[in-house]
């Protein structure tokens, strides 16, 4: 499989497979794109929209027998003209100009379509197995859907017994609470740390430099290197795994919303999707409300257990960098206490801690 070339006039380029490409791999490969470039995580991008159309319609085409053998022998006009041919009818050639061209609605329908629901993110495909081509569904938004929410469904390929995680919340693989967590480094147990995110946890690549094709790419967290300090990230739907800086990682965490002017969405939970830099916000999408809201740092509170960056200090900025995982929001002061250490705890305003 080659890298996604969504500039291309090539289906097979767009969504970055080979010609003989079998219907699981393009499916996994649409998943995975469909995810990245919806416009509902990249509010406000034309680019993503049109990336999101053309991903759509290349996968409409490619994924219909009929379409695709008239694509592979006279292209896009030949794969449109399949609509008109009658049932079993022949095909000497095409007449017409202009191309049909996927709209908004009808990609957006073929995502919930695929992916069984209308929240575009309220569910993520992970493999299972040895051969990487059975997936299981976990959701996102499931248990309840509040602070505490978890995921429903976990994955079954995980060593070591390792936990599934959203904001800090491990739980076992089959679904038990773990009575201790512990972090994983080169397959050995350690004592936990308090800096180190969990294993399990549901994150995204952002801000690489060397791969920005993998900006925005989702999986989660398989183990942390103590020696390169990186983490060990197995993607959705493959078996591939790369090792990120904490730097590179957003998690899409559990929050609660906090201290907006309009009640509309105060004390509601979401979802953390994107960061976005040049704003400072991050876009959350809000499961009861199956909307998107775009949000400063102040306006979200972490659930306690998530292990978060503090950024920002003035009174103390040697600790900026620094990770550490949330006890307790103190509501009356707006602040969190967040332990560094087994002997260090210090208390951040809720806008200096960065997941």
């Amino acid at each position: 499989m080659s890298a996604p070339n969504l500039k291309s006039e090539d289906y097979y380029q767009i969504l970055g497979v080979s010609r003989n490409a079998d219907e699981a791999t393009l499916k996994k490969a649409y998943r995975k794109l469909a995810v990245k470039w919806h416009p509902d995580k990249n509010p406000d991008n034309q680019e993503a929209t049109t990336n999101f159309q053309n991903i759509s319609e290349a996968y409409a085409c490619l994924s219909d027998p009929k379409k695709r053998k008239l694509y592979n022998q006279y292209g896009k006009q030949g794969a449109d003209a399949a609509d008109q041919m009658p049932t079993g009818g022949g095909f000497s050639g095409f007449s017409g100009s202009g191309m049909h061209h996927m709209s908004a609605e009808d990609a957006q329908k073929m995502f919930s379509s695929m992916f069984g629901t209308s929240d575009p993110f309220g569910s993520m495909m992970f493999s299972t197995g040895g051969n990487g081509t059975t997936t299981q569904v976990f959701s996102m938004s499931t248990a309840g859907g509040g602070p505490e929410g978890i995921m429903n469904m976990m994955m079954g390929d995980l060593p070591g017994g390792m936990s599934i995680s959203m904001g800090g919340k491990p739980f076992s693989g089959f679904g038990r609470r773990q009575k201790n967590s512990r972090n994983i480094s080169r397959g050995t147990r350690t004592p936990k740390s308090y800096n180190i995110i969990p294993p399990g946890t549901v994150v995204s690549l952002k801000g690489l430099l060397n791969k920005p094709e993998r900006n925005g790419d989702m999986g989660a967290i398989k183990q942390y290197d103590y020696q390169s300090q990186r983490y060990m990230v197995k993607f959705e739907d493959t078996e591939e795994t790369m090792s990120v800086r904490a730097k590179n990682l957003l998690q899409h965490a559990h929050i609660r919303i906090h201290g907006l002017s309009y009640d509309t969405f105060n004390g509601k939970t979401a979802t953390i999707i994107t960061w976005i830099p040049g704003k400072e916000r991050y876009n959350v999408h809000v499961t009861t409300l199956k909307k998107f809201v775009s949000l400063k740092p102040g306006n979200i509170i972490l659930n306690k257990g998530t292990v978060a960056m503090i950024t920002g200090l003035v009174s103390k900025p040697e600790l900026n960098g620094e990770f550490g995982t949330i006890i307790e929001w103190l509501r009356e002061k707006n602040r969190y206490d967040v332990r560094l250490n087994e002997s260090q705890v210090v208390r951040v305003k809720i806008e200096n801690m960065m997941v």
